[in-house]
């Protein structure tokens, strides 16, 4: 018993000198864990959207890279998008779930919510942003946004302007449209 005790007592810091302190700690060990945490999550994101089967909708790391993803979306049948397939790309930030992944469209797509330079306005990545999100979440959320644009808050006015004559939305996707 004196031996455990003596053992016990070995483990235990004799002064605040030999105790770790958050200050003395480096941060990369602070932030290693945090991006093993960041890294098993998009790990078990990128399993479960594997085995989900989602139709219309998939993502994959770009090389070795886990936080750099590409993601394809198909446009939804019966809208002006039926037919297309967009090529996104996400960004991970080292804080992820705790903030948004940076989303953008690298296929041209004409859309009230998405600009020129393939930027997307959606609440859900921007203030509406919830760790309770995950990769499928987002790109379910932006193939129903195709078909549902926000016209309140559109980013290409020109194609919000165009947005209630359908035929001639059609047409204009059609035109600006080209697969990657």
């Amino acid at each position: 018993m004196a031996r455990e005790n003596q053992d016990v007592q070995d483990n235990i810091p004799t002064s605040t000198a030999d105790a770790p302190s958050a200050a003395k700690q480096p941060a990369p060990v602070t932030k290693g864990t945090d991006s093993q945490a960041v890294l098993k999550r998009l790990q078990s994101e990128l399993m479960a959207l594997m085995m989900g089967g989602d139709p219309g909708i998939s993502a994959f790391p770009e090389g070795d890279n886990i936080f750099c993803w590409r993601g394809t979306i198909t446009g939804s049948k019966d809208t002006v998008y039926e037919g297309t397939i967009y090529k996104l790309s996400l960004v991970f930030p080292t804080d992820y779930p705790f903030k948004p992944p940076k989303v953008k469209f690298d296929t041209i797509c004409f859309h009230p919510n998405v600009d020129l330079s393939g930027n997307i306005c959606l609440d859900i990545l921007q203030d509406k942003w919830s760790s309770a999100y995950d990769v499928r979440t987002i790109l379910l959320s932006i193939q129903s946004l195709l078909g549902e644009p926000n016209n309140d808050s559109p980013l290409n006015t020109q194609a919000a302007a165009l947005w209630s004559n359908q035929e001639e939305f059609r047409k204009m996707v059609e035109k600006l449209y080209k697969p990657t």
